[in-house]
């Protein structure tokens, strides 16, 4: 039998458990509550079995001693990063049939402190308990402890298998739910192969070494699926793997798939990472991470608006809302990223996020935008399918940060539209519906490695500066005639300087252009002996004022242009263009008397992504649009006929 054969006949063995033994006692959707940590404990249980006795009686030895002293001292003799001195086992606990759970238990404190907070975050006292009242407990154990699930029979990787179809099978059972802590395999196979993709020659050698962080690790699959992909490239690799996670079923699942594949016991970290980075000043060669959209960060804005007061921290470049704190996450993990080094080596990162953090105008987002462009640290974004995660059915996309673009790729920024490049899935697994295969993947890793504009429109090269624009406003210069009646004159005999004779004057202009009224009223009324002030000509070309789209575009008594009250729009013009090239272009041909104050200009930052691939179908003939009319006509005539002689 082949190992990816034999792999999923042992993870379907494990999960026979659920149809055996855990039906009618829990929910469905929490099989995999009980049934994962079970499979942790035996894999765990068997990857110890032949050091046992002996690892038992140093620790033995070593009594007195503190426990992290004792945990350094077997893993330099034994080679082990974990261990178990319980005389007990699986096999023991279920050839007896009294006490199971109390076995159970003090079997499990018999595992090394080291990894005592896994059961502890599976609350795996509690599921005992819960088959222990239903007379369920033991039946579990004797099925677990005939599974051999020892190195000899399933190697690391096979292991991890069998580990990834139960989670499948499991996070199946839970659908929508399991977004909160599960990305989907293809997902990452993308995001990863991006972004190694531009470190081959330095991935090369028996000295190679990288480092992978994941700030919202889930159950580990990142970091687990960017390290496979390291193995693969050079087997003799150093990968050291560093993660945080909040959520305690999550991270409990993240730490027991990187400790039954071989990781350290402190690869996961549980914690907050908005409240406190785990890994402190720390950087990393690769970073990915997969935050909760539209996340709700009230909770711990305390905390996070005081680290943003320390100017050059992760948080000092601005805040988003509240309401969303996936922003807070990408500038985290741009932070996290090893500077460039002067061997071309730097941190690269994959993000994924909603379309907010591309263009939510808060001055916040807008900030942390701002940055990111300034210091060149975007290097692609790539949209994805809909319907691509477990929790969601919206668009997402992935952002490439790198702090050491390759020659060509630096002051630019490529933007990706794989939109279109998904499968249906057989069996949708909650809002995820559709997956990216690996033909499709590797279309976008060419289109990465091209760079260049793509046709049909699947990539665009563009610069910083492309995202970042002025809104300018944009006011509709007057066109009036001159109109004067009795109404007119009615409205300014308020003012002092105006007479029987001034009526005579204005209603003598009646119909002289509006813009000629500066010189010709002053001149009338010399000539009448009279006197025409500065504030009496303006107040006199406001009343006769009328609205003439053919008249010249007004301009007041200093030449000044008049906009029409009211009438504003904003034009938003890159900064990558010549505002006047662009009204010229843009907004000129379309209303020739429009004016604009670039003093008044707001500056922000955007990515349209959805607007620069946009492509406009074409609409379909008019002869073919009558045809399908006069058929529909006929066909409804037709009908009415038979209605009528059927009465």
């Amino acid at each position: 039998m082949t190992e990816a054969a034999n792999s999923r006949t042992t993870a379907r063995i494990v999960w026979d458990t659920a149809d055996k033994y855990l039906r009618n006692i829990v929910d469905e959707e929490d099989y995999g509550d009980y049934i994962l940590p079970f499979t942790v404990l035996r894999r765990l249980e068997c990857m110890l079995a032949d050091s046992k006795e002996e690892v038992t009686a140093f620790v033995a030895s070593l009594a007195g001693m503190p426990p992290h002293l004792i945990d350094i001292a077997v893993k330099d003799k034994f080679r082990l990063s974990f261990y178990n001195v319980s005389p007990l086992d699986l096999v023991t606990i279920a050839s007896v049939d009294d006490n199971v759970d109390k076995s159970l238990q003090s079997y499990i404190d018999g595992f090394s402190n080291n990894i005592a907070d896994i059961w502890t975050s599976f609350d795996f006292n509690r599921r005992v308990k819960v088959l222990a009242d239903a007379n369920r407990l033991l039946a579990v154990v004797k099925h677990f402890s005939k599974l051999d699930l020892s190195p000899g029979q399933l190697a690391n990787t096979a292991m991890g298998d069998v580990f990834e179809d139960v989670m499948y099978r499991a996070f199946n059972k839970k659908g929508k739910a399991a977004g909160n802590f599960y990305t989907p395999r293809d997902a990452i196979k993308l995001m990863v192969d991006i972004l190694i993709t531009n470190d081959d020659d330095g991935l090369a050698g028996e000295s190679a070494l990288r480092s992978i962080y994941d700030p919202t690790a889930g159950s580990g699959g990142m970091l687990l699926v960017a390290q496979d992909a390291l193995k693969r490239m050079n087997e003799k690799i150093d990968v050291t793997l560093y993660g945080q996670e909040l959520m305690a079923s999550a991270f409990a699942l993240g730490k027991a798939d990187l400790l039954i594949q071989g990781g350290r016991p402190d690869a996961i970290k549980r914690g907050d990472t908005l409240v406190e980075d785990l890994y402190g000043d720390q950087t990393f060669d690769y970073v990915l991470s997969n935050p909760p959209f539209g996340m709700d960060w009230e909770a711990v804005e305390k905390e996070v608006r005081k680290q943003a007061e320390v100017d050059g921290s992760r948080f000092s470049h601005g805040l988003p809302g509240a309401s969303d704190g996936q922003m807070l996450f990408l500038a985290h993990c741009a932070s996290k990223l090893s500077p460039a080094a002067k061997n071309g080596q730097g941190g690269r990162a994959a993000v994924v996020s909603n379309q907010s953090p591309l263009f939510n105008s808060d001055n916040g987002p807008n900030s942390i935008r701002q940055w990111l462009l300034e210091d060149d640290l975007i290097d692609t974004i790539i949209a994805l399918p809909t319907n691509m995660f477990y929790g969601t059915g919206i668009a997402t996309y992935v952002w490439v940060l790198d702090t050491n673009k390759d020659p060509d790729r630096k002051g630019k920024i490529q933007l990706i539209d794989g939109s279109g490049q998904w499968d249906s899935l057989r069996k949708p697994m909650g809002e995820k519906r559709r997956e990216m295969g690996k033909a499709h993947r590797d279309s976008l890793v060419e289109a990465y490695k091209a760079f260049e504009q793509a046709d049909p429109a699947i990539s665009r090269v563009l610069t910083p500066k492309d995202f970042m624009f002025r809104d300018v406003p944009v006011y509709k210069q007057a066109r009036f005639g001159t109109h004067f009646d009795d109404a007119v004159a009615e409205s300014l005999r308020g003012l002092r300087d105006f007479t029987d004779g001034h009526d005579a004057i204005l209603r003598s202009l009646h119909g002289t252009p509006w813009n000629e009224l500066p010189t010709a009223l002053p001149l009338a009324a010399k000539s009448a002996g009279l006197k025409a002030t500065a504030g009496f000509i303006d107040a006199a070309m406001k009343a006769m004022a009328v609205q003439d789209d053919s008249a010249p575009l007004a301009v007041d008594r200093k030449g000044n242009p008049v906009i029409v009250p009211g009438w504003k729009i904003t034009e938003r013009v890159p900064l990558s263009e010549d505002l006047d090239e662009h009204m010229a272009r843009e907004v000129l041909p379309y209303e020739p008397g429009a004016r604009w104050d670039e003093g008044k200009a707001r500056y922000g930052t955007d990515i349209p992504f959805t607007r620069i691939f946009y492509v406009p179908e074409q609409p379909r003939p008019l002869a073919e649009i009558d045809a399908d009319v006069e058929e529909l006509m006929t066909e409804l005539s037709r009908m009415f006929l038979e209605v009528r002689s059927d009465d």
